[in-house]
Formats: structure tokens, C-alpha cells, sequence
């Protein structure tokens, strides 16, 4: 999507607006002896208070409003009986459509005490989205991104799942340009107009290069491969003269 007018400006700025608040909400509720259903409940709630739609549930009959993926899990983990633990890292991905628009936005968390690497690999998984961030601006490759997170994960001894992108969003969850790469990948060419809404949202990890679902009738949550201690940052954003204007912001 590019965007044409203000008004259009204004309701992306709306729903990412709501997403940003479902995960702050939802992250503050976050503690030993929560499931990940009661959570979700949480999160479900911000949208229908704000009249938002669940996009998982809108686009793909996803069970559940939010995606909550826990340890071993990289993404789109299904909410229900698992309870979080001390200790645990714990993904919360909220995506919704109101008007017409969406918003995508995630972020991981360390239900204290972790381990020291853990602590360090979540604050990391910020600095990497912020590090693509950094990258956005009219007529820059969107290569760019992913060879600067590239560089930023190797420097600091991290790997990257290679096969979960950033997207394209706007008046679809996903859309053109798609496949938005946040690693190295030689053979993306395209550049970012003025205007132009995606995602960027790194997966870091300490050894996981690959995400696979884990069959057990489950066809939604992903697994690292090799599996390891994953997180992922996102921000749905808007190409400007001004670098990235985010989108998915709680205030």
C-alpha cells in the first residue's frame, strides 16, 4: 500500500494505535501462573473496547485474537492451557483491522529471573528491529534492512530464521511488497517509495536459523530449526522523506 491521503494516514495510525496498546496491556498482565488463553482474553478485550477485529481470526480462522508463542515456540502459537513460569520468554504478536485498515506489532518478553543470555538476547532483538528501522527512507533498497540486521546479529553473535519475512500491510494483513527480508539476501532488488506501509520484524536467535511447524495436528505454531531461544520485534511503519513514521505506537 502507498498512501494517497490523510485520512488513510490516520486510520493505519488508528488501528496500529490499538495494537501497540493490546500488547502493553497484555505484557502487564504477563506473570508466573497466567495462561496463555487468559492473556489472549486480555488482549481480545483492547480490540473489541476500540471496535477492532482480530486479523488473524478475520484472514486465516486463526483459534484465537492474538498469537503468543512460548520458548520453544517462534511464532503464531495458539493460546490456550499453558501456563507461563518463571523463566519463561514469551512472544506477543497482536495484528487487527478496524475501517478497513491494519496494524501489525510484536514484541518478546523475559518473565524474570532468566538467564543473563536471555535478558541480553531480548534487549538485542530491539536493537535489531531498530537497527532496520534506521534503514528506511524514499528510493533506499530494501535490502538495506536485512544486510543491516545481518551485520548487527553477526557482530554480535546472533543468527537469524530466514524464512519468516517482513510484509507489505495496509488494507490487507499481508500484502505487497511481500517477503520483506530482515537477513542478508542478495537477490532482493526492489526499492521503498515515499509512502509505502510494511512491517519490519527480525526474528533473533541464539542458533535457530529456520522456522518449522511441529505437526502434532497443530498447523499454526513454528519452531525454531536448530531449536534455540528466538525473539521478534515489529513495527508496522510508513516510508517518509523523514526516515520511518511508526505506526504501532501505544501513545
Amino acid at each position: 500500500m502507498i498512501i494517497t491521503s490523510d485520512d488513510e494516514l490516520q486510520k493505519l495510525k488508528a488501528i496500529g494505535r490499538i495494537c501497540a496498546q493490546a500488547v502493553d496491556v497484555m505484557a502487564k498482565a504477563l506473570e508466573p501462573g497466567i495462561t496463555t488463553l487468559e492473556l489472549d482474553r486480555i488482549g481480545r478485550k483492547v480490540l473489541d473496547d476500540h471496535d477492532a477485529q482480530s486479523a488473524p481470526e478475520f484472514c486465516y480462522q486463526f483459534p484465537g485474537a492474538t498469537c503468543i508463542s512460548v520458548n520453544e515456540e517462534v511464532a503464531h502459537g495458539i493460546p490456550g492451557s499453558r501456563v507461563i513460569a518463571a523463566g519463561d520468554l514469551v512472544n506477543i504478536d497482536v495484528s487487527a483491522v478496524k475501517d478497513g485498515f491494519f496494524g501489525d506489532t510484536g514484541s518478546s518478553f523475559a518473565v524474570p529471573p532468566v538467564k543473563r543470555e536471555i535478558e541480553k538476547l531480548v534487549r538485542d532483538g530491539r536493537r535489531a528491529l531498530w537497527t532496520g528501522l534506521q534503514q528506511v527512507k524514499p528510493g533506499r533498497p530494501i535490502a538495506g534492512i536485512g544486510q543491516a540486521i545481518g551485520t548487527f546479529a553477526k557482530k554480535n553473535r546472533y543468527t537469524l530464521i530466514t524464512n519468516l519475512a517482513s510484509h507489505g500491510i495496509g488494507r490487507s494483513l499481508h500484502e505487497e511488497p511481500a517477503e520483506v527480508p530482515t537477513w542478508p539476501d542478495p537477490a532482493e532488488s526492489r526499492l521503498m517509495d515515499e509512502g509505502l506501509v510494511f512491517t519490519v520484524e527480525p526474528f533473533l536467535s541464539l542458533g535457530g536459523e529456520w522456522a518449522e511447524d511441529g505437526g502434532n495436528g497443530d498447523p499454526w505454531t513454528l519452531y525454531s530449526d536448530p531449536k534455540a531461544p528466538t525473539v521478534q520485534f515489529e513495527h508496522t511503519i510508513v516510508v517518509t522523506r523523514n526516515g520511518p513514521l511508526i505506526l504501532t505506537l501505544a501513545e
